[in-house]
């Protein structure tokens, strides 16, 4: 019988039968951590980012998302708390504007109504006159622009 080397054996955890990456063992590794679903719906409905999510629990941020992709129940704990949240949101901008907020009712009226200020800008020319530009100007400059060369004031 040969004599057993070091080269022989498996480094300790790596890969050998009884202790293999990942704990091969029955029983081996972390116990899962128990995440009550009520409660990790209000902390989403708070827009908690997973590493907050994580340090609550006491796991890192990778263990909520693999959660997330693994559960479907934690998935929509998650999604459920998140829209909750979202529509609070929503109730207290409309509340401000419904109280004359003008902040609000100029943000809300851009985003949903697509409202922008637009401001006029005038030209004038000498001593407050209108500005004249000859016809053979704006021929020049379009065909400038069309042939994609720059004009002088671009130069």
């Amino acid at each position: 019988m040969k004599p057993s080397s070091s080269e022989d054996q498996p480094a300790s955890g790596a890969g050998s039968p009884s202790r293999g990456p990942g704990g091969k063992r029955l029983g081996a590794g972390r116990k899962p951590v128990d995440i009550d679903l009520t409660n990790l719906e209000k902390l989403c409905a708070l827009h908690c980012t997973d590493d907050e999510l994580g340090a609550y629990y006491g796991v890192s941020a990778r263990t909520i998302r693999k959660r997330r992709k693994d559960d479907p129940e934690f998935a929509a704990a998650e999604s459920v708390g998140r829209a909750k949240g979202k529509i609070s949101v929503r109730r207290r901008q409309m509340q401000l504007a419904e109280a004359g907020n003008p902040t609000m009712l100029i943000w809300l009226g851009k985003q949903w109504l697509g409202q922008r200020e637009v401001t006029p800008v005038e030209l004038t020319g000498v001593n407050g006159q209108p500005v004249q530009i000859a016809l053979e100007v704006l021929d020049g400059i379009l065909d400038q622009a069309r042939k994609g060369k720059k004009t002088r004031r671009d130069r």
